[in-house]
């Protein structure tokens, strides 16, 4: 394998990310809608979600607020839910709780060139990450990409 290849998979990883960013249609909280291919296995689902949850807390704190999630039905947006209540998030799907701190978060998840790109979004984070899916699970095939805004 030449050195330099690494570096193209890296770039059109990073590229189809940036691109698969700006075709998602904006929410009234102007985040993203939240999508995931249902085809992704259980198991890859829950090890995505655990580890971008972890990813998620390190630079947001655990348990720092409420979670407003929206999911979308796909195994990914309940292993999501399931890895954010373990990590001491409360999680509602709707705006109508009163008095408390409400962090809206979104995720993508698509497929690409056998890899599976994901993104969650909160109004101030975005992270993302590759990771090569399997029956078994998933594992990381990327560095975490973090985007704060100010």
């Amino acid at each position: 394998m030449r050195a330099g290849r690494p570096v193209r998979r890296f770039l059109a990883t990073a590229i189809a990310a940036a691109l698969l960013s700006g075709c998602q249609t904006l929410g009234a909280d102007r985040l993203v809608a939240s999508s995931a291919p249902p085809e992704i296995s259980g198991r890859a689902a829950s090890a995505i979600a655990g580890d971008m949850v972890s990813r998620l807390a390190e630079h947001a704190g655990p348990g720092t607020g409420t979670i407003l999630l929206k999911p979308d039905g796909s195994p990914f947006g309940g292993a999501l839910e399931a890895a954010l209540k373990a990590w001491g998030y409360a999680v509602v799907s709707d705006q109508k709780t009163e008095g408390e701190k409400l962090i809206p978060l979104a995720y993508v998840l698509d497929s690409y060139d056998g890899q599976v790109l994901a993104r969650l979004s909160t109004g101030s984070l975005d992270l993302g990450r590759t990771y090569t899916a399997t029956s078994a699970g998933a594992t990381p095939a990327s560095p975490l990409s973090v985007m704060q805004r100010g």
